[in-house]
């Protein structure tokens, strides 16, 4: 799965650079709340889709957001992403979910078109805000 992301988002450093070990991926694994599914096509995985719960607060219900999603070149525009998606909204539906959100880059319009066809766009502004440690 990172290396296909790694691939597909062009970021061998963050996808391969750090790795984490077996007990990490089997902590993150044991969580409800992580979705991790993959497509293969022999041995190979073609495309890979992680996301994850978000509990509300407001009132008691979740709603999923699919982190990452990416197909290997070679098999893009195949139906892979949608089956992808697909399975994770039935995951969605049987653990009550009222609503699956997705983000996408500008730069990506692909990305667009396929997550317009399968729901509405909203325009919001995504702001990352770098944690560093406290000063002493």
């Amino acid at each position: 799965m990172n290396a296909l992301f790694a691939e597909v988002f062009e970021d061998p450093a963050g996808y391969l650079g750090n790795h984490p070990g077996d007990g990490y991926f089997e902590r993150l694994l044991s969580r409800e709340q992580c979705i991790m599914l993959v497509a293969e096509c022999g041995d190979a995985v073609v495309g890979a889709l992680t996301g994850y719960e978000l509990e509300k607060f407001e009132q008691a219900r979740s709603e999923y957001y699919i982190y990452d999603l990416g197909v290997a070149e070679a098999m893009r525009r195949r139906g892979v992403a949608t089956c992808l998606i697909a399975a994770f909204c039935a995951i969605a539906v049987a653990g009550g979910v009222y609503v699956v959100f997705v983000q996408a880059d500008y730069e990506d319009p692909p990305a667009i078109a396929l997550y317009e066809k399968l729901g509405r766009q909203e325009e919001v502004l995504h702001c990352d805000i770098p944690v560093t440690p406290p000063p002493r």
